[in-house]
């Protein structure tokens, strides 16, 4: 099936609406963002089915998945193999590795969806390189990651960086460099910087109360 976009120009950046694209998956047809409004989606793509690094991938996928839809977090795969390359592969993956993949995988055959995308990349042929989009529940890009097809992705840095975008959204924050586990401020989050003079004012009178550490105007650590 051919993808429907409203905009067959330019690669979706962070803030960007997330392109409409009707595409053929492994589970019937799919209209992306649409069919998850409400949800995050985890969009990512591999270079290709029977390869050994995106198979571990996918298995390392399928054995996080049920964190990921803790979260309200939907995976969906992407290559540029046929629907039934996808199906033979997974059943490969069930019958010599005992992992059954729960997801649906995306069938890019033309390359429209990928170029669309950016993950068809100069080195990289006509393969899909690993890209991850992460979407928000208003079909909003929230994050874009890039691997080289060589190695294979973290699956806690994307669990990660969902719960690190869950905690900005409900909470209004920033969270630090290796949050939750940072060497020296733990699982604190930033604050952001006061706007005017007032809310410096204001920030700096209830950093007690509020427990929060101050080392200055610009850089306070909340426990929240």
């Amino acid at each position: 099936m051919e993808s429907e976009t409203d905009d067959a120009s330019g690669i979706p950046l962070i803030g960007d609406e997330f392109p409409h694209l009707a595409v053929e998956t492994t589970h019937g047809e799919i209209d992306l963002p649409d069919d998850y409004a409400g949800e995050w989606v985890v969009l990512f793509s591999h270079p290709g089915d029977f390869t050994p690094v995106c198979t571990t991938e996918f298995v390392a996928f399928e054995d996080r998945r049920e964190e990921f839809e803790q979260r309200d977090a939907n995976l969906i795969g992407l290559s540029v193999d046929r629907v039934h390359s996808h199906l033979k592969w997974v059943d490969w993956i069930e019958e010599e590795i005992g992992v059954e993949i729960g997801f649906p995988i995306i069938a890019d055959e033309s390359g429209r969806v990928g170029e669309q995308l950016g993950m068809i990349q100069s080195g990289a042929g006509t393969s899909t390189v690993r890209a991850v989009f992460v979407v928000d529940p208003d079909g909003v890009v929230r994050q874009v990651l890039y691997y080289p097809e060589e190695i294979g992705r973290n699956i806690d840095e994307i669990l990660r960086s969902l719960d690190a975008l869950q905690k900005s959204d409900d909470e209004g924050v920033a969270t630090p460099a290796n949050w939750p586990e940072n060497d020296r401020f733990d699982d604190r989050v930033l604050l952001p910087p006061p706007g005017s003079r007032g809310a410096v004012e204001q920030r700096e009178s209830e950093a007690d109360d509020e427990g929060y550490e101050q080392y200055d105007w610009w850089f306070t650590l909340s426990e929240q």
